[in-house]
Formats: C-alpha cells, structure tokens, sequence
C-alpha cells in the first residue's frame, strides 16, 4: 500500500554526511551510484553491498538508498535490475520496520519487478532462490525471506528439539541426511550409522509455506530448487536420541 502525500527526497538532495551506513558517513555512496552502467559495475557493486549490506545488516544510508534501487530495478537508471532487486529486498526485509510504510511505493515496484525477473529466462537455481527472497521480502512474509538462504547453503544447522544436540540437515552434494556436529570430510564424525534419516515431504501433501514455495519453484521450471524443498520442509531423525521432527518448523523457531 501507499502512502499517500508522502515527500522521499532524490539523491543530489539528500544528505548523504548524515547518514552512516557500515563504514561510517555515507557521503561517498552518491558517487557510487553515479559510477554505475560501465565497465566498472562488479566492483561498484561489490562496494554497495559492503556498506549498504554488510553481513545483512541494514542502515539508514540503506533505507534512503532505495528509491535509486528501485529506480535501477525498473530500468530508469544504469547499473543491474538483478543486483538492485536482490539488494532492495535484503534492506525492506524487517517487516517490523516502520520505514516500510514510508517506502512503500518503492517496495510495490520491486515486488512487481522481482516477479518479472523470477519468471525471466532460465535463472539459475541460486540466483531464483534470492529472487524468491525478494519476493518474500517485500510480501512482508517473514522468517522465510532470510531463512530460503539455506536451500542454497544445501543445508540448516540448529539444536535437536528434545536433546539439544547441535545438528546439520543435510540436502546437497554430500548427500540427504541429518549429522551430529560437522559433516564436511575431513572435519567431524564421518561415521555413516551415526547420522539421521533425513525424509522429504511429498510434494502433493504440502501445504503452507511449503506447498507455495515449492509450487513456485515447479511452476518456474527449477527441479533442483524444488527438490531442495521437500527436503526443507520434510522430516528429520535426531541421530542422538531419535527423535522425529519437521525440518521447517525448527528453521522458523530456531532461525536468528
């Protein structure tokens, strides 16, 4: 929704010395911007991200960023609809934040783009998962905006429910399955019998949050995304004490 009667000022009229973002006075992030649209932009960009969002931290200097995102996403400005949409949808992630009502039109506007570019021409797994993010984000649909990052991690790492033990839900390259401590060869118990049965969900008993996640990554033709998905939203065996549990439901109490 919009706000109506709302004043966002342009850059050129923005002060930029009062504004801090990771490193501390925002004053060269005009500049930055400015440099967009050559053959300068992967480290222009690069430079964004590490003071606009680092470590997914957000700032005020982040917030008056975007409405030159935006202007960026939809094409009016030089420098990567991708970038700025991925970037946009990691500052409006707090749905909490009041500053979303403030920018609201903007957040209309990369929604709309976030879902042209999720049905674009054949992204990669990783890049639709962080559209998907996007999307969440500016839904103001929660936990799962951040916590869709481990569908491209290929893994979660939380406490068993009834045990506490530290546990790794595994779907990658190294295979399905639930891990006491680190799973990685050459770091951890790698003893096979001492890892949990991990059991995807079948996609046609989704429902919730699951069922729209994976029907977004079917319908997008993105199989690696979807599998990855019920998996997520399966159930895991706690190799310590056996207990059973949703995967997604301890990603959404456990997550932080």
């Amino acid at each position: 929704m919009s706000v109506p009667g709302r004043t966002i000022a342009p850059m050129t009229t923005i002060d930029w010395h009062e504004l801090t973002h990771a490193y501390g006075s925002a004053e060269d992030i005009p500049g930055l911007f400015a440099r967009l649209g050559g053959t300068e932009d992967d480290d222009v960009w690069t430079a964004l991200w590490s003071s606009l969002c680092h470590q997914g931290s957000v700032y005020d200097a982040s917030w008056a960023a975007l409405p030159q995102l935006t202007e960026i996403a939809r094409g009016r400005a030089p420098g990567g609809p991708l970038q700025a949409v991925v970037m946009a949808g990691v500052i409006a992630d707090d749905m909490d934040d009041p500053r979303r009502e403030l920018y609201a039109r903007e957040i209309d506007e990369l929604l709309a783009t976030a879902r042209e570019l999720l049905a674009g021409p054949d992204p990669t797994a990783p890049l639709f998962v962080n559209l998907l993010q996007s999307v969440l984000s500016f839904e103001g649909a929660g936990i799962w905006s951040e916590a869709l990052a481990g569908v491209n991690s290929e893994e979660y790492e939380f406490e068993c429910p009834e045990c506490e033990e530290s546990l790794y839900i595994a779907f990658g390259g190294y295979g399905t399955f639930v891990s006491v401590g680190d799973y990685v060869p050459g770091a951890g118990d790698q003893d096979p019998e001492s890892r949990g049965k991990l059991t995807p969900a079948v996609p046609e008993q989704l429902s919730g949050m699951g069922a729209r996640l994976h029907g977004e990554a079917v319908a997008h033709g993105q199989a690696e995304v979807a599998r990855a998905l019920t998996y997520v939203f399966g159930e895991a065996r706690c190799p310590s004490c056996d207990t059973v549990f949703p995967v997604s439901q301890e990603v959404e109490n456990q997550w932080f």
